[in-house]
């Protein structure tokens, strides 16, 4: 667990990176004006694209602290896994090839256009575009679309990945997959080579969303070596493997059977894509500064140190990224005091949330302040602000709080447990800074530090969190896709609630607030089940069920080589990797 001179060191070197960042903006840089170095100004890829350039050729240079998830599309999961793909997987629809929210407009890829859905909402159809090929050379069809979204099916041997597809479409699981089953699954029409229409049991406003993702991606039967097919993908887009040494090496070349006529979204520059995998963040961070590589591919932000470097003497390569992470704290229904309302809202008056941004490295590092429990970026997100967190600039009200705590029977104050994850960067300094601001109106709170990868069988199980006597939950989460769905239901739909690996972390078990997401999922209009998104945003916070506290932002490294370089909200904040080309 950190000490105290350890908060102190964090605090400090976020200091040194606003101080070297207002200067850049005193010194006429500020949104890619500082291009005093070898890079295109600090912040040049932030809503818009930084060295932009059409020239082809080249290796681009990837590092990453940590492997794919897995290269198979059907079982990927990581946001990073999902852009990386990007290279040699397509799908009927994709995230438009634009820098920040424009990210997260649906385009046509393998389809000639976005979906045609009946008037009743319930049948999606898809024309596919001509010169569709695999790596083979051979035609790529409706059929291998549908085989590819049929393996998700196969639990017992694709394992992983997200399931949207196969709950929507299939809701009973009566298919078995491909494997077991040789007819099909019925909600899937392929009548001719170029025709894929999807029969949805019930409306679903997100259906292409689920599109969108890698589990939608086609996949040649004859080609599929099942739990092994992550070794080896079979290419649809503008490269294909060469090599994929598991968490070493993946090198990947031009599919030379790819025809750019084929595909409005792959800008294809490079010539190779070589990424080498290495568990020393700062070592990376290092050689990133020294060229040695142009980009990050888990995109997660740079250490403590490499950012204090980077911000100083490099600020021209720097990228202020903005994500769709929002770090928060679960306040658990079941734990008394907790199961009163007046309780968990005495949190959210005595937080000081200054202090919580400050920790994790200051607004620059670690992003604003939080009022909404949704991101920026996705519709739900309103500036509603009940406990005037934003008016009061993130202090605490000392003074709303005793009286909360007056009106939930606790007027002393009581004592309570708090998780936060040591390996996650920040969490545990973050949690220490918390239980000193409630202490100050008598909550006492023991930080509990957790081993990020156990959350999963700890914080995940109301069970265990039952046993241990946590009342609160500190952690981060994005969308798996950009709307409510893809964002909250997981968070906040008692439906989602599960023994273990469970999200709903606050165990939620509110009727209305389910019935809101029945609403807005049934939308097929993103605006209207926006306003919906809404309702439940302020429910959530009027109740007092979770406590949001900052939206998340990363320093970013951006190569001197790199061209056409921009992020996208449709990656949660990273670069659009299908886009990226270097300099020779």
């Amino acid at each position: 667990m950190p000490t105290g001179s350890t908060k102190r060191r964090l605090t400090s070197g976020a200091a040194l990176v606003v101080a070297a960042l207002v200067t850049t903006t005193a010194c006429g840089g500020g949104d890619g004006g500082d291009s005093d170095s070898k890079g295109a100004g600090y912040n040049a890829a932030l809503n818009k694209i930084a060295n932009p350039s059409k020239k082809k050729g080249g290796t681009l240079k990837m590092v990453g602290k940590q492997d794919l998830d897995s290269a198979d599309p059907q079982r990927a999961y990581y946001g990073m896994t999902w852009d990386f793909m990007r290279f040699y997987t397509r799908q009927l629809v994709t995230y438009d090839t634009k820098p920040g929210k424009a990210g997260t407009k649906l385009v046509p890829d393998l389809a000639t256009s976005t979906a045609k859905i009946s008037d009743d909402g319930k049948t999606y159809t898809y024309k596919l575009r001509d010169g569709l090929t695999w790596e083979d050379g051979s035609k790529l069809t409706s059929k291998d679309i549908k085989y590819g979204i049929e393996r998700t099916w196969a639990t017992d041997t694709i394992t992983g990945g997200p399931g949207y597809i196969r709950q929507t479409l299939d809701p009973k699981t009566k298919y078995k997959g491909p494997y077991k089953d040789k007819g099909g699954l019925d909600a899937i029409e392929t009548p001719d080579d170029q025709t894929i229409i999807f029969k949805l049991p019930k409306r679903n406003g997100d259906f292409e969303q689920f599109l969108a993702m890698p589990t939608g991606s086609p996949v040649k039967e004859s080609k599929d070596t099942k739990a092994k097919y992550t070794q080896r993908p079979f290419s649809a887009g503008p490269y294909k493997f060469k090599e994929y040494k598991s968490n070493k090496k993946i090198v990947l070349v031009r599919n030379d059977k790819w025809k750019k006529s084929s595909d409005p979204i792959r800008a294809a520059l490079p010539d190779v894509v070589d990424v080498t995998i290495s568990a020393n963040q700062e070592e990376n961070d290092k050689k990133l500064m020294e060229g040695d590589f142009d980009v990050d591919l888990n995109g997660t932000g740079m250490t403590q140190s490499g950012r204090v470097s980077a911000v100083t003497d490099h600020r021209a390569n720097v990228d202020n990224m903005h994500t769709s992470f929002v770090r928060y704290v679960a306040l658990v229904h079941n734990a008394k005091p907790f199961d009163n309302v007046h309780c968990r809202k005495a949190v959210f008056y005595a937080t000081d949330f200054a202090s919580l941004q400050q920790t994790r490295g200051g607004k620059v590092a670690a992003g604003d302040i939080a009022n909404s429990t949704f991101p920026v970026a996705i519709p739900g997100y309103s500036k509603y602000d009940p406990y005037g967190v934003l008016a009061r600039k993130g202090k605490p009200d000392v003074a709303k709080a005793k009286d909360e705590l007056k009106q939930c029977d606790k007027p002393g104050g009581f004592t309570t447990k708090l998780t936060a994850r040591s390996n996650n960067p920040g969490e545990v300094d973050a949690a220490e800074a918390l239980q000193e601001s409630l202490k100050k109106v008598g909550i006492n709170v023991q930080v509990d530090s957790l081993d990020g990868a156990d959350t999963s069988s700890i914080t995940g199980s109301p069970s265990v969190v039952k046993k241990r006597g946590y009342g609160m939950t500190m952690s981060g989460w994005g969308p798996d896709f950009p709307s409510g769905q893809g964002y909250a239901q997981p968070l906040f739909d008692s439906r989602f609630l599960n023994p273990t690996g469970n999200y709903n972390e606050s165990q939620i078990k509110d009727k209305k607030v389910d019935a809101l997401f029945d609403e807005a999922i049934s939308k097929t209009d993103p605006a209207a089940a926006g306003e919906v998104y809404k309702k439940l945003d302020k429910k959530i916070l009027d109740q007092a069920d979770w406590m949001p506290f900052l939206y998340e932002k990363n320093i970013t490294w951006r190569g001197s080589r790199l061209t056409n370089a921009y992020m996208s909200d449709g990656y949660n904040g990273r670069y659009d990797y299908a886009s990226l080309g270097v300099k020779k």
